[in-house]
């Protein structure tokens, strides 16, 4: 079983920044990929960073240039670091990754409110 575990949500005004982390229960080496989606009430669910194992990243157009994604290794961790937050980036945050041959998993999600 492996298990995802975001953490770092929060409230924060429109222009802050906030810093999610996702733990994983086994090396975060063992994923072929791993990414940050998002929920937001109303919308569809939105693929907001990945990185792949060897390191390459992408990002939505939405949030290009103000967010990162980037990974400890030592700590089994993937972040997400948010700056020049909108309200429009109000949502719940999701990590998943993809371990081959054991499937896709999911953490349970953070919630990011942006709001003055």
């Amino acid at each position: 079983q492996v298990q995802l575990v975001e953490s770092g949500g929060g409230l924060v005004q429109p222009g802050g920044s906030l810093r999610l982390s996702c733990v994983a229960s086994r090396s975060i080496s063992s994923f072929n990929a791993m990414g940050w989606y998002r929920l937001a009430p109303g919308k569809e669910r939105e693929l907001v960073a990945t990185i792949a194992l060897g390191g390459v990243s992408t990002y939505s157009d939405s949030v290009k240039g103000r967010f990162t994604i980037s990974r400890d290794t030592f700590k089994n961790t993937v972040y997400l670091q948010m700056n020049s937050l909108k309200p429009e980036d109000t949502a719940v945050y999701y990590c998943n990754g993809q371990v081959p041959s054991l499937g896709r998993y999911w953490g349970q999600g953070t919630q990011v409110t942006v709001s003055s």
